[in-house]
């Protein structure tokens, strides 16, 4: 099944925001690969609705987009391994904002902190 986009005919720059990010998975993934790099399997046990298959298509779209780097080593057995790019690391803040918008605007909730790390 093919990537979901929002059509934008007007190229607007907050559309295609959405359309890179702006699904149920990526913005946590993002999260999750802010303070360093992590193998599938971890991203999969910190994420444990998500199916392998899904997993994988938004790891492969984040790379597509320069969000995220798949580094693979030469090993046996294979080792991959996922990071932020610098393009991906420019989110964090925004999300971070957002996770602040949050708490902010639902006080009636008790939120875990934000284990964002921006510099």
């Amino acid at each position: 099944m093919g990537r979901k986009v929002i059509d934008n005919p007007n190229l607007c720059s907050l559309v295609h925001a959405m359309n890179v990010i702006g699904n149920k998975w990526k913005p946590i993934l993002i999260y999750l690969l802010a303070n360093g790099s992590l193998r599938f399997g971890k991203l999969l046990m910190f994420t444990p609705t998500i199916s392998k298959k899904v997993l994988t298509e938004q790891l492969r779209e984040l790379e597509e987009d320069g969000i995220i780097i798949r580094k693979k080593y030469a090993e046996i057995p294979p080792r991959v391994e996922y990071s932020l790019s610098e393009k991906g690391k420019a989110l964090l803040p925004i999300l971070k904002g957002l996770s602040q918008w949050t708490q902010d605007n639902y006080q009636d909730i008790e939120f875990e902190a934000c284990r964002i790390v921006t510099l």
